[in-house]
């Protein structure tokens, strides 16, 4: 049987923050849309279920996030996730340039969870802590050019 992952949902506290984060870092809307009605009770599992939607295309045109802002039922607020716990854990994304990714980051208040590591001749990345708790790797390739 072909899979093909179509996209990875994300609930948020604030839409329109969550489009300015990532639309900054490069990706485009595709659409928005709000969901209700029994068929999105019935798909998500929640009853009374209403929520706007976006939905966010990488540049290279493969991958794709979808955000909640939940309208009712009401949006639960958890602790941030942690890198060790079990769950959803981050979103990665390769950069061509790691500090120009910092600085965008930083316009919206987002900043490396410890610093900028490099792996050994390969990578340098780093965790940041995003919109309503959301860990984004980002990852710029090392000697990309000797490599193409």
């Amino acid at each position: 049987m072909p899979i093909k992952l179509e996209n990875v949902g994300i609930a948020v506290r604030d839409l329109e923050e969550a489009i300015s984060f990532f639309t900054d870092l490069g990706l485009t809307v595709l659409g928005r849309d709000t969901v209700s009605g029994e068929w999105a009770d019935t798909a998500v599992g929640l009853d009374g279920n209403y929520a706007k939607i976006a939905v966010l295309q990488t540049p290279d045109g493969k991958g794709q996030l979808e955000f909640f802002e939940y309208i009712h039922p009401d949006a639960i607020e958890t602790s941030p996730t942690l890198p060790n716990e079990i769950g959803m854990h981050r979103v990665a994304f390769s950069v061509d340039d790691i500090d120009a990714a910092l600085e965008i980051a930083a316009k919206h208040g987002c900043h490396p969870l410890r610093g900028v590591a490099t792996y050994g001749d390969v990578y340098k990345l780093t965790y940041v802590r995003g919109p309503s708790g959301i860990i984004v790797m980002l990852a710029q390739e090392l000697n990309k050019s000797s490599r193409d």
